[in-house]
């Protein structure tokens, strides 16, 4: 099957986190788009449900200045250059938590905004084994061991609004539940 195929690009914009393009690009059936924008991540990203022994999930209350809020999230953060996934789910569980982790298992990998971005999330499960207590404070507000049932109510009552959460805990859900 004949893929959409690039035919030119124009630089909107380009940084070390984000870039943005417009690119003319020319689909199967010979149609044209003019100003297909993209935007263009160079980093991957990788969240990590930490488990304890309770069968409780961890969560930071991290800052989100884009959204103007604090929002209850399970750690996550970018794959640094040269790092494997499970090194980047390890090291972000620790740096946001204080948590040292094991037995990681990558449950899933997806394109949350396949349409305009070639952005890859990836959701890591783990077992806390130490925690130390120190996180880092200018991300996190504070680190909280949740239930699933009180995961399940803050998920009905629309408490966890995070896209990288919601798919890493209804992932987890379903698997927990078959």
């Amino acid at each position: 099957m004949k893929q959409p195929e690039r035919l030119a690009r124009t630089v909107i914009y380009e940084n070390p986190w984000v870039n943005l393009y417009a690119d003319k690009v020319r689909f199967p059936d010979g149609r044209t788009i003019e100003k297909h924008h993209i935007l263009e991540f160079e980093k991957e990203a990788v969240a990590v449900l930490v488990e304890n022994i309770r069968g409780e999930i961890l969560f930071v209350h991290a800052y989100r200045y884009t959204t103007g809020s604090i929002e209850w999230e399970i750690p996550a953060g970018g794959v640094d250059s040269g790092e494997d996934i499970i090194q980047a789910a390890k090291r972000e569980a620790l740096e946001e938590t204080g948590c040292q982790t094991a037995d990681h298992q990558l449950l899933y990998t997806y394109h949350p905004m396949n349409g305009i971005s070639n952005k890859v999330f990836h959701i890591v499960k783990a077992r806390a084994t130490t925690e130390s207590g120190e996180f880092d404070r200018n991300e996190v507000k504070a680190v909280k061991w949740l239930a699933p049932v009180e995961i399940r109510r803050m998920i009905a009552e629309r408490t966890i609004s995070d896209g990288f959460s919601l798919t890493a805990l209804l992932l987890y859900f379903f698997r927990n539940e078959n």
